[in-house]
């Protein structure tokens, strides 16, 4: 998908203030039995045609208005995927702000989780 440069100088910026993981470096910490929430911050067609298995929906527009009723805890490890980890970026990056400590941005998201095999529900 070809973004405009203004989103694209949006998204930079917020990848600039947040921590990402790759998908190697997610298996890993999944594998170490690492506590932490998986959320996707996809729009609610991209969720309902499939997600990573036991992710937690929390689209990009409603994550701001809801994270703390569905996750109050702003210690929790939160790993945000999109579809290829621009909009869990800014996510993470609000959520920052907004006093999660530990908000991360999965890189490459569900193109990145699919292309390794990983579980996903629909």
């Amino acid at each position: 998908m070809r973004h405009s440069p203004g989103f694209l100088s949006l998204v930079n910026d917020a990848k600039s203030r947040v921590k990402e993981i790759n998908i190697e470096e997610y298996r890993a910490l999944k594998e170490a039995g690492t506590p932490h929430v998986l959320v996707d911050t996809r729009e609610d067609s991209e969720w309902t045609a499939g997600h990573a298995a036991n992710a937690v929906h929390l689209g990009k527009g409603v994550i701001e208005r809801d994270i703390e009723t569905k996750i109050p805890d702003k210690n929790t490890k939160l790993i945000l995927y999109c579809g290829g980890g621009f909009r869990s970026a800014l996510a993470a990056d609000a959520l920052q702000k907004m006093g999660y400590t530990d908000a991360i941005s999965l890189d490459g998201g569900w193109r990145a989780w699919q292309m390794a095999g990983l579980p996903v529900s629909k």
